[in-house]
Order: C-alpha cells, then sequence, then structure tokens
C-alpha cells in the first residue's frame, strides 16, 4: 500500500525582471538537505548552485534560474526562504559611525524589495552612432568573480554585452569574436566606461534601509543591507 502524499501550499510572487506573476512551493526536506550540503563546503559556486536547483524545483520548473538575473535569483530565494522557514530572520549590522560595534536587527524578508533606480537604462550611448546594449549579470557572470578586482570587473563587463551597434549594424554577442569584443572595450575612453559602470551601479538590487542605533555611542544611523549574504 502506498504511503501517503503530503500536500504543499502554493503562494505567488512578481519576479522584479519582468513583472511576471510566478506560482511557488516552499522548499521542502529534500531542498533543505541541498542548501545544508552547500553550506557545509563554505564555497560561493556551491550556493549559488544549490539555490539555482531550488528555484526551478519549487517554482514548478517555471523558472530557469541560469536565465535570471542575480536580482531575481535573489528575490525569489528570499521568497521561498520566508514561506519555507519564516520569514523572520536576524542579522548582525556592523554600527557605521565607529565601524566596529555590532548590533542585532530583527528583519521581516517579506518586505525586502527589489529596487530599481530612476534612469537606470541598458542602452548605454558611447558616441551619437556607437551604444552597447547589456544584459544584466547570471550566476555564470558572477562566477567569474576572482581574486584580481579590475580583472573580473573588465569579464563581468564583457560577459554582459549584449549587442553592439553603431548608425548601419547591429551585432549580436553571439556573432562577436572574443578578442574584438576585448580590443572594443578596451578602446572607450575614461568616461565612456564610466558610462557603461553606471549601467552596474544603478541596476535593480534587492536591498533594504535599516535603522540602527549604537549603544556605545548612542549614534543612530541608515545602514543599506544588500544582497543575500546581508540577510542570513
Amino acid at each position: 500500500m502506498a504511503l501517503p502524499q503530503l500536500a504543499t501550499t502554493k503562494y505567488e510572487l512578481t519576479l522584479p525582471s519582468t513583472g511576471e506573476k510566478v506560482e511557488f512551493r516552499p522548499f521542502l526536506v529534500k531542498e533543505e538537505k541541498v542548501l545544508m550540503i552547500a553550506q557545509g563546503t563554505g564555497g560561493q559556486k556551491d550556493m549559488l548552485k544549490a539555490i539555482e536547483t531550488i528555484i526551478d524545483a519549487c517554482t514548478f520548473q517555471k523558472l530557469d534560474a541560469k536565465k535570471l538575473p542575480m536580482f531575481d535569483i535573489e528575490y525569489v530565494f528570499l521568497q521561498l526562504r520566508a514561506k519555507s522557514v519564516g520569514a523572520q530572520v536576524e542579522v548582525s549590522v556592523l554600527c557605521p559611525d565607529d565601524k566596529k560595534t555590532r548590533v542585532p536587527v530583527k528583519l521581516n524578508l517579506e518586505e525586502i524589495k527589489c529596487i530599481r533606480e530612476v534612469g537606470h537604462d541598458n542602452n548605454i550611448k558611447l558616441t551619437d552612432t556607437i551604444g552597447i546594449i547589456m544584459d544584466y549579470p547570471r550566476v555564470d557572470t558572477v562566477n567569474l568573480l576572482g581574486e584580481d578586482d579590475a580583472t573580473s570587473a573588465f569579464e563581468i563587463m564583457k560577459n554582459c554585452v549584449k549587442q553592439i551597434y553603431d548608425a548601419e549594424n547591429v551585432h549580436d554577442k553571439a556573432d562577436m569574436d572574443d578578442k574584438e569584443l576585448s580590443e572594443f572595450l578596451e578602446s572607450m575612453s575614461h568616461d565612456q566606461f564610466v558610462k557603461v559602470q553606471q549601467f552596474f551601479d544603478t541596476m535593480p538590487k534587492v536591498k533594504h534601509t535599516i535603522k540602527v542605533k549604537n549603544p556605545e555611542t548612542g549614534v543612530t544611523s541608515d545602514v543599506v543591507l544588500e544582497g543575500l549574504n546581508s540577510f542570513f
């Protein structure tokens, strides 16, 4: 005789990048095991792989985490965590006034939003006729991060190029030679590089601002929590 099947509750979230409504379920013991194994290794790549697996399973394969921007992945995982283990978490926050005192702060994960800055644009005009269309960083992009910040930043920028266009042609990333793309990006002026960097600085981010009072100094400061690691 077959064992009874345990029912799971379904919820709905709105994907920040597209506004699409997506059904999801809380993660189960089998997904918690995947997380625990990844946490045991302590590696970022293992954690991201585990989160990918959980998002795919808990959205009934409606989302392919490999194709999602990182801010979507972070937001979706926070929603999963809130419905699976509980929305209330306590984090240790460093007081910015003395940069040494830590204060425990309680957060409600369901209040965390993905913030889109006014004026953000993925179409970057380098000259009157030449521009770049950018994609958002994904998991494979984040995995390019290394010890050399300058090299990592350049590789991430190159990885996120979707198209380069001029007055007559549009060049898709798939049709570009890797060396040619590197040479194009390296030929940018400082001001043009800053324009591309601004795309990353202003892109949507999962973040939350809290007020923290330093018990040692009595100073109250605003602290911005950003990225998954800030919420756990």
